[in-house]
């Protein structure tokens, strides 16, 4: 991991990468030489030399899954007008207003000239397909020039560029259906195309026979992990009762399906001839649902450890749960050292690790004889035992903390994993329909009453506790809080104590400076939101908003794109400008003038020029920056998302000829100003 992050900050050159390397290797080669009673004396240094090994790993492995040090890489060829020549790695995943999928690039023609190539692209497909549709292992041909893959720009949002990076994605292209052609031949792996065929199938199984759109898309992310049915609001809600961990497909799924396995294949023990085939099978059996449920950071997790305690009891040799954590984590960080940024990823870990530490000691705390309430209890202290290394984690990537988040789990755990397994048996009664139709109509209520039970628990007053915006220090010191209080707990040591009430003072601290900070805030932000106007004046601790109605009036675009700026910057959202100063097209805020021109105006001349600091151009108005300039007494200009790349270009020649700054939110991302 240290040599993971090391690579990835400071950009270690290779040969310095493996130069660590090999002296890691010569030194140990030179330690294991020496007298066994010397290497026992100075297992230090053996332990130095292993570390030095593993951080030239971490170094190196990143340094080589990085697609832009690959000498075959598109981008160190690719030019606007090539021919691309690309294949879909994926299905065809249905967006708001596009269809999306990830192709690899074989090929670039540049002219008379041919360059067989490496990398990854996201095409996005206008919805009127010819009369085939692209699918998985389709190859494609086109010359529409590819674009960078950006960040919104806005405060606090989501850095996409750096999630597609990760991939080893950097730009995308949207394709309309005259503007490509499919070859004849398809570029298919057979494993894949088992596992989208088998994906598909199980999909076309439950939407057939479990009744209800929201229920039938619940059903899959479930079964499958398939999200692209999923109701957004179905799923705000399980995140915000903390219980979206049962929709994501992790270890507890992984679980069910080794259960299944050991008992489906149990015979196979009772002869010697066929014992062997038992931990094969299984192991197969685990990893071709890993694949087909998408192969995520935590079912991979899973699956790395399940073949652990496989391989283990296959050869009598019992396993240690720290080891095959760190060993199932130092593969997953071999296959894509780029994990370790995936919150999946660290939420898994961290999740399994407080289970491991502290699920005993929270269930020790009291006895009870009644088996049922002991059961009872000790579902409690799972969920108390994973929430307390995942909450650091969770409030750095989702600034909220569900309150009730033990009465939630308590039922909703057990009911999702018997939800489960009905699944798989609807899946196999699937050719008897008289088995099915019953099975999907029993499920349908399951999943009806766990659904509203969920959305009944989010309803409650204090349910949510919402926009807890910690950096990456408080998290830190929240780690080293939580380590400290712990050891003093369970060893009873004053001096972890004492460490702990000093993390805990630093950790306050911070926080109360970053909320005097916050206080003395004075900014406006001009959001960029693909055809949306939206501006907030932000004082203090308090926001004015200007912008579309549809802003305020859909929860999804205002979670998407408002509300994470508001989260940053530790402030109450109003929808509506208050007592905000404003004489149309002026606004009048700690003393700066700014003028919003959304519609063509008409201004008297002759009584002299408005003197205003910044103007924000919005929703394509019938105006020359000529007319503008003899208006107001301003050089600054932004032009926001709701203007046309096509108009916004002739403003922008406008502008050099009156030597005016313009800044344009689709190229730049949001437009900040400081108001003190």
């Amino acid at each position: 991991m240290a040599g993971i992050a090391l690579q990835w900050y400071g950009a270690w050159p290779v040969w310095l990468s493996w130069l660590l390397c090999l002296a890691g290797i010569t030194g140990m080669y030179f330690f294991n030489r020496r007298a066994t009673f010397r290497q026992f004396k100075d297992g230090w240094v053996n332990g130095i030399l292993i570390n030095t090994l593993l951080v030239s790993a971490g170094l190196l492995t990143t340094y080589y899954k990085d697609a832009r040090h690959r000498q075959n890489w598109m981008n160190h060829y690719y030019q606007n007008g090539d021919m691309v020549t690309v294949t879909l790695e994926e299905p065809l995943t249905e967006k708001a207003n596009s269809f999306k999928a990830t192709a690899s690039v074989q090929l670039l023609v540049h002219g008379i000239l041919q360059y067989p190539v490496s990398g990854h692209i996201i095409i996005y497909f206008k919805k009127d397909f010819p009369a085939v549709q692209p699918g998985y292992g389709t190859q494609l041909v086109f010359n529409k020039p590819l674009q960078p893959i950006k960040n919104t720009g806005n405060p606090g949002s989501f850095d996409y560029e750096r999630y597609a990076a990760f991939l080893g994605i950097y730009q995308q292209v949207f394709l309309l259906p005259e503007e490509y052609k499919m070859l004849p031949l398809k570029n298919e792996n057979q494993l894949w195309h088992f596992l989208f065929h088998t994906q598909k199938t199980v999909l076309q199984t439950l939407t057939a026979y479990i009744p209800g759109k929201k229920e039938a898309g619940l059903a899959e992310a479930l079964l499958l992990g398939y999200r692209d049915d999923l109701d957004k609001t179905l799923v705000q809600s399980y995140s915000n009762t903390g219980v979206v961990h049962i929709i994501a497909i992790s270890g507890m799924h992984l679980g069910l399906i080794y259960w299944l396995l050991n008992i489906l294949l149990s015979p196979l023990k009772k002869r010697k001839q066929t014992k062997w085939l038992l931990p094969l099978l299984v192991i197969t059996g685990l990893w071709l649902f890993s694949l087909l449920v998408g192969g995520g950071p935590s079912i991979l997790r899973s699956a790395v450890m399940f073949t652990c305690i496989v391989a283990g009891e296959s050869a009598q040799r019992k396993t240690f749960i720290y080891n095959s954590l760190a060993a199932s984590a130092f593969i997953l960080l071999c296959i894509n050292p780029f994990w370790l940024w995936n919150a999946g990823f660290q939420l898994s870990y961290s999740a399994v690790l407080g289970i491991v530490i502290f699920m005993k000691p929270f269930y020790n705390w009291i006895g009870f004889k009644n088996k049922l309430v002991a059961g009872t209890w000790k579902m409690v202290a799972i969920s108390l035992a994973a929430q307390v290394l995942t909450t650091p984690v969770s409030l750095y990537h989702f600034h909220q903390f569900p309150v009730y988040f033990l009465v939630t789990n308590i039922p909703a755990v057990p009911l999702s994993g018997i939800i489960v397994l009905l699944e798989i048996a609807l899946c196999l009664f699937a050719p008897l329909p008289a088995l099915a139709i019953p099975a999907g109509l029993f499920l349908h209520h399951l999943i009806y009453t766990m659904n509203s039970f969920i959305e009944y628990m989010e309803s409650l007053p204090f349910s949510l506790w919402s926009q807890l915006q910690v950096n990456e220090q408080q998290v830190v010191l929240l780690y080293a809080l939580i380590v400290c209080l712990s050891w003093w707990l369970m060893k009873k040591n004053k001096i972890a104590r004492r460490a702990g009430l000093f993390f805990l003072l630093v950790f306050l601290f911070l926080r109360t400076v970053s909320f005097i900070r916050a206080g003395r805030r004075c900014q406006l932000v001009v959001y960029n939101i693909p055809r949306h106007q939206a501006i907030d004046f932000v004082n203090g601790r308090q926001c004015f908003f200007k912008g579309d109605a549809s802003m305020v009036a859909d929860p999804l675009l205002k979670r998407l794109y408002l509300q994470p700026a508001r989260t940053l910057f530790r402030t109450t959202g109003m929808d509506s400008l208050g007592n905000l100063l404003y004489a149309p097209p002026v606004f009048l805020f700690n003393n700066k003038k700014i003028a919003l021109i959304e519609k063509a105006l008409h201004f008297n001349t002759t009584a002299g020029k408005i003197t205003v600091d910044l103007i924000v151009v919005s929703r394509n108005p019938s105006v020359r920056l000529t007319e503008l300039a003899a208006v107001f007494d301003c050089r600054e200009l932004v032009f926001d998302a709701s203007c046309s790349a096509g108009k916004v270009n002739k403003w922008k020649a406008e502008a050099a000829k009156l030597g005016l700054h313009c800044f344009y939110t689709v190229d730049n991302g949001a437009f900040v100003m400081k108001m003190d």
